[in-house]
């Protein structure tokens, strides 16, 4: 049986990054298209990729993972094509599903890069969908696009989460012996979100942070006993303008804080992204790190999922799982235990999910750095 029936091709979308210098700031206008941002200030934030020689590390590990999801398929032996598509960068989202349209595939499913629940890290994906979809509909193709659920819940995110967490607080052991509840402290990290958004996320879900909050329990209790010391959930990529209220703490200022009580040790856990992109490269492994520095705070970045096997295996089980309730299958929707999502076997969504009584242009763009 083909288990991804009725869908005809599988799409890995993501938020694309520029691969040269030149194409910064012209990736910046994209992300940023009618927000109105000053020129200067996407040159500002381009200062960011010229520090990496202006390629956006987010393509070559999207491409290790669309190589590590066929590869599982090919295991499966599942033969249903795999594309990768963009919102802001070649490749294009719509550019990618046209050419197999042309060819006659009509239902897509697509793999977002994103556990959570959120406009940013959901919705705007299936607003993406709507525009390709109308896109090619004036072109005399017709196509629909749907969805995995949101993963943060999933055992196979989980179960990549805890095993790199393991690794890193052995890591952390190495450096400062053994880890001291008075000393050490356990930071999960997230992108940060304006606070209407998070508002947004809990009208019909349990809400981006509350999300984050879950799977932190969940990892928390999967860590040796002795390691245990405070944990807590702390921001960062902030961005738009410094008058919209978003989710606090910074992880910078958080660090600051915990070192003047006299932590003198922290492990940032990046839960809130898949992969070693711009966000982690320079928001924590560069600023974080520097600031650790500062504060004379050892410091340990534990891995993100990148493409470890139990993420990799658990993607492809949510594509069956959502090609099963599409085919109108009973369905077992794994979750961690303790799960509170609102549907967590499902990847439709109700129409005001993630939006609530806010329009779309109240929201800042998700960021300006991948």
């Amino acid at each position: 049986m083909n288990t991804t029936a009725p869908i005809d091709a599988l799409v890995l979308m993501s938020f694309g990054g520029p691969e040269a210098p030149e194409e910064v700031v012209p990736f910046l206008r994209n992300v940023t298209a009618g927000r109105g941002i000053p020129e200067e200030r996407l040159e500002e934030v381009g200062e960011h990729y010229f520090g990496f020689g202006g390629k956006s590390p987010i393509n070559d590990q999207n491409k290790a993972l669309l190589a590590a999801l066929r590869a599982e398929l090919d295991r499966r032996g599942i033969d249903t094509p795999l594309i990768w598509g963009n919102r802001n960068w070649d490749p294009y989202l719509t550019d990618e599903v046209r050419s197999l349209a042309k060819n006659g595939a009509t239902q897509f499913l697509s793999i977002d890069t994103s556990a959570y629940s959120s406009y940013s890290s959901c919705r705007q994906y299936r607003e993406d969908f709507a525009k390709t979809i109308d896109t090619l509909k004036d072109e005399g193709l017709t196509v629909s696009i749907d969805k995995i659920r949101q993963f943060y819940n999933h055992p196979g995110y989980a179960d990549a989460c805890a095993d790199y967490l393991n690794k890193g607080l052995a890591d952390f052991r190495s450096k400062v012996g053994q880890i001291d509840s008075a000393k050490h402290r356990i930071l999960f990290v997230t992108h940060s979100i304006p606070n209407v958004m998070q508002d947004a996320s809990e009208v019909s879900t349990n809400g981006y942070r509350a999300q984050h909050e879950e799977l932190i329990d969940h990892l928390m209790g999967r860590i040796d006993e002795a390691d245990r010391v405070p944990a807590e959930l702390v921001y960062c990529s902030r961005s738009g303008s410094p008058e919209v209220p978003w989710l606090e703490p910074d992880v910078n200022d958080r660090m600051t804080e915990l070192a003047e009580d006299g932590v003198t040790g922290v492990v940032l856990v990046p839960i809130g992204f898949i992969s070693d992109h711009m966000e982690v490269a320079f928001d924590l492994d560069t600023e974080a790190k520097e600031t650790a520095g500062e504060l004379g705070l050892d410091f340990t970045r534990v891995a993100t999922v990148g493409t470890h096997d139990a993420f990799v295996k658990g993607l492809v089980d949510l594509v069956e799982e959502r090609a099963a309730q599409l085919r109108g299958d009973d369905v077992d929707a794994p979750a961690i235990t303790g799960t509170k999502a609102l549907v967590p076997g499902s990847g439709a969504c109700s129409i005001d999910c993630c939006r609530g009584r806010i329009e779309r242009a109240t929201y800042p763009n998700w960021a300006v750095a991948n």
